[in-house]
Order: structure tokens, then sequence, then C-alpha cells
């Protein structure tokens, strides 16, 4: 059982941040909403559905596969970017100031300085970066990385950067890529599921509505 106790015998601890450090799904499902608008809702609920079944891979990703197979149009890499950019003017501000997930600013104070703490991100790293300093929560972690890459290779980099275990670390996330960066890392894992949202991990995966079960 994944509890308090076990993060106290951790040698490290990563988290994803939308969904496991801060409320901000929502913010980035009426992004994706926005951004297609223009194209009919039929196509809107195409890329929805994507997003929804591809949380945690970069947005530029989604993007770039939603151009190509929903409105048969490839983007070069310069307009991937620049529809990068309507997005993030979207939701940057946004997730600076939405709600963090219950028990996160108490298990981040109660773990700072006595294992690293990781973020682990599909978001772009500059915009990462800047949104966990403007939320005042850099000082709780020795990294926060995003992409690109992929969330395994950030985590295997992470792990041999920094001589961990990844038996004795833990990998907090609210979606399949980040179940399969810590399955691919030989790392355990706990689930973030909110109270009411569908359950994406599966059977036997261990799992929470929030962080306050992690508290002492």
């Amino acid at each position: 059982m994944i509890d308090g106790a076990f993060i106290d015998g951790c040698e490290a601890v990563f988290f994803d941040f939308d969904g496991v450090l801060v409320e901000s799904i929502a913010i980035k499902v009426e992004a994706f909403r926005r951004l297609y608008d223009e194209f009919g809702p039929d196509v809107v609920a195409r890329v929805l559905a994507h997003h929804k079944e591809h949380e945690g891979i970069s947005r530029l990703e989604k993007i770039r596969h939603c151009h190509r197979e929903f409105l048969g149009v490839t983007l070069s890499d310069d307009e991937v970017t620049a529809w990068g950019r309507r997005y993030a003017a979207m939701v940057e501000e946004g997730v600076v100031a939405c709600d963090p997930v219950p028990g996160a600013v108490d298990l981040l104070q109660r773990h700072r300085g006595r294992r690293p703490l990781f973020v682990v991100s599909g978001t772009p790293e500059d915009e990462l970066r800047r949104i966990v300093d403007k939320r005042g929560m850099a000082p709780y972690f020795t990294d926060v990385r995003g992409s690109p890459p992929r969330k395994t290779p950030i985590v295997r980099d992470l792990l041999a950067h920094h001589g961990l275990d990844p038996a004795r670390c833990l990998f907090m996330g609210d979606a399949m890529a980040d179940h399969r960066a810590a399955m691919d890392t030989g790392m355990p894992f706990l689930g973030r599921v909110a109270a009411g949202a569908d359950n994406p991990f599966p059977p036997g995966t261990e799992t929470i509505s929030d962080l306050r079960r992690l508290l002492p």
C-alpha cells in the first residue's frame, strides 16, 4: 500500500504536474476546444477524444496529429510551433491561478529537503518552469522537466544523474503516459483519479482521489 509511510522510505518522488499537483485539467481541455472551434463540432469532438486518450503527451504532438488526421493538413514545424503558442496563450495564466490538488502543498512542504522531488510533465519545459515559478513552487523541486522529450527518457535521465534506485522511488501521475514512464523505468506508480473522473489505469493500479491520504 502506498501511503505517507511508504513515501517516507522513498529515495525520491516524481510528480506529473497537471491533475496531480494543480487542478488544471479542465483548463487544458477548454483550450483544445477553443483552438479547434473554427473547424466545427465534429472536429472538436474528435480532438477532445484524442486529447483525453493521450493525456500526458506533448500538445505539439497532439496538434500535429489532429491536423493531419482530422483536417487532412500536414503542418510544418514552424506551423506546429505557432499553433502551440496559440494554445499556450490560452492556458498559462489559468494554470498559474488554478487551485492546487488537495494535499499537494502540504505534501511538498513535508518532503522538501528530505528527498529529491521532481516534476516530469508533457508541458513545454520553458512554460512549465514559468508556471512553477509564478506559483511559488520552484523551491520544492530538485528539477522541473517538460517536453520534449517524452516522460520515459526524462525519468531515465534523472534517475541516472542523481544515482537513484527506481525501485525505491515513486511516480505519481494521472494519465497512462505517467504509468508507462513508471513501468518502463521500474518505478512504483500511484495514480491520481479525481472524484467522479474515469480511471484510465489497468486493473490493480493503486489510486487516490487527492494527496491528503499521503499526509501523516
